[in-house]
C-alpha cells in the first residue's frame, strides 16, 4: 500500500513540473476552469474535498467517485453573462472489483453573433461553443485513501475555426480518523490535437490544487479550504486602469504596494474558503469567498460583494436541488442550478 501511495504522488510531482512553463500564456479551452455545479460554485471555487456521495463533487475531484454514487444522475445549468449559457449532464455507475465511473457531457454556448462588413452592414450570423465528454473513474484503496482520474475529449467551435483536444485529471484523497478530508488534484493535463490555426498550439489551463474539508462534531457546519495553483506562486495581475495598490489622488499615479503587503496579497490569492451550515436533513446553506476573484474583478470605489458567493441545497422527495450565485462583478452574478436524483429510488 505504501508503494502505491508513493507512486501516485510521484505522478503528481511529474505533472506539476512538466506543466510549470505553461503558466502565463494564452489558454485553450478555458471553459474547463469555470465552476458548473451550484454546490461547488457556492463554496467559492471549482474544487472540493467532500466525500458524501455527491456526483458533482466527483466531477471535479475524481478520487471521490465511489459506490455511493451508483445509478445517480445530475443535470446542471448556468445562466452566465451576456446570453452565455452552459450546462452539464452526468451519470454514475459502480462495477465490483473495477471501481466507480461517471460519464459526463458539458457544454457552453456563447450565443449568436452578426457578420458585418466595415460599414456595419449585417449579413447573417454565426455561433460559437465549447464541449467536453468526460469519463471519470474512482477507486477506494482502503478506509483512508482513494484515487481517481478523468479522461476528457474536448471540442471547440468558433465560426469556421475548430479545435480538438484531450486532457486528464488525476486526484488522490486521504481521510483521517477524525474526519478531516484532504485532496490533491491535478486538473487539465493535456494538449490540443487539432489547433484553431495551424502551427499555433496553446497550453491547457492546468491547475494543481490542495483541498481540505471537515464537518464539525458538535456544530452542524462543514468548513472547506482550497489552496489553488500550487504550481505557480505569483498569481498577481496589475490592471493599469485599476491598480491593486490604488491611485494617488494628487498625482494620479499608481501606488506601489509595500513588500510585505505584496507578499501577503500574493499568498491570499491562492486561498478559497467556504462553508456549509446544515439546517436539519433537508436544507443546507452555503457560502464562500474567493480573494483572487475579488482583487481581479473589483472596482475600488464600488467593491460591493465581488468575490463572495452563496447558495443553498434542498431535498424534495426524490430530488436534491442546489442553487447558488457568485458575484464576479458589479455588472451581475451568474445563477447556478443543479438537480440530482438516484434512479434506484424511482424503481423501488
Amino acid at each position: 500500500m505504501k508503494h502505491k501511495i508513493l507512486s501516485f504522488f510521484s505522478v503528481f510531482f511529474f505533472l506539476s513540473v512538466s506543466t510549470w512553463a505553461q503558466i502565463g500564456g494564452r489558454y485553450a479551452y478555458s471553459f474547463l476552469e469555470k465552476p458548473i455545479s451550484a454546490r461547488v460554485a457556492a463554496l467559492g471555487g471549482n474544487q472540493a474535498a467532500i466525500d458524501d456521495g455527491d456526483i458533482n463533487i466527483g466531477f471535479v475531484n475524481p478520487s471521490l467517485i465511489n459506490a455511493s454514487m451508483n445509478n445517480k444522475m445530475s443535470l446542471a445549468y448556468v445562466n452566465f453573462f451576456s446570453g452565455i449559457n452552459y450546462g452539464l449532464a452526468q451519470y454514475a455507475h459502480h462495477f465490483d472489483k473495477v471501481g466507480s465511473f461517471i460519464a459526463s457531457m458539458q457544454y457552453i454556448d456563447y450565443g449568436r453573433f452578426d457578420y458585418a462588413d466595415e460599414a456595419g452592414n449585417k449579413n447573417g450570423t454565426f455561433g460559437a461553443s465549447d464541449m467536453a465528454l468526460t469519463i471519470g473513474w474512482g477507486r477506494q484503496l482502503d478506509s483512508s485513501f482513494s484515487i481517481g482520474a478523468n479522461a476528457k475529449l474536448i471540442y471547440s467551435y468558433y465560426e469556421t475555426y475548430s479545435s480538438v483536444g484531450m486532457a486528464v485529471d488525476v486526484a488522490g484523497t486521504y481521510k483521517t480518523k477524525s474526519g478531516l478530508e484532504m485532496s490533491l488534484v491535478a486538473s487539465n493535463v493535456g494538449m490540443q490535437l487539432k489547433t484553431f490555426v495551424p502551427g499555433q498550439r496553446n497550453p491547457l489551463p492546468f491547475d494543481l490544487q490542495y483541498a481540505i474539508s471537515k464537518r464539525l462534531e458538535h456544530v452542524p457546519f462543514r468548513f472547506s479550504l482550497i489552496y489553488d495553483h500550487i504550481e505557480k506562486w505569483d498569481l498577481s495581475y496589475d490592471n493599469p486602469a485599476n491598480p491593486s495598490g490604488g491611485v494617488d489622488p494628487i498625482t494620479g499615479e499608481p501606488i506601489k504596494q509595500a513588500m510585505l503587503t505584496k507578499l501577503a496579497d500574493n499568498l491570499m490569492r491562492h486561498f478559497i474558503v467556504g462553508g456549509e451550515f446544515y439546517l436539519g436533513k433537508n436544507l443546507v446553506l452555503r457560502g464562500g469567498y474567493n480573494y483572487r476573484r475579488r482583487q481581479e474583478m473589483k472596482i475600488n470605489d464600488r467593491i460591493a460583494m465581488v468575490g463572495f458567493s452563496w447558495g443553498f441545497g434542498i431535498k424534495i422527495s426524490r430530488f436534491q436541488i442546489n442553487y447558488s450565485r457568485s458575484t464576479y462583478h458589479l455588472q451581475g452574478s451568474p445563477n447556478y442550478f443543479t438537480i440530482i436524483a438516484s434512479l434506484d429510488k424511482f424503481t423501488k
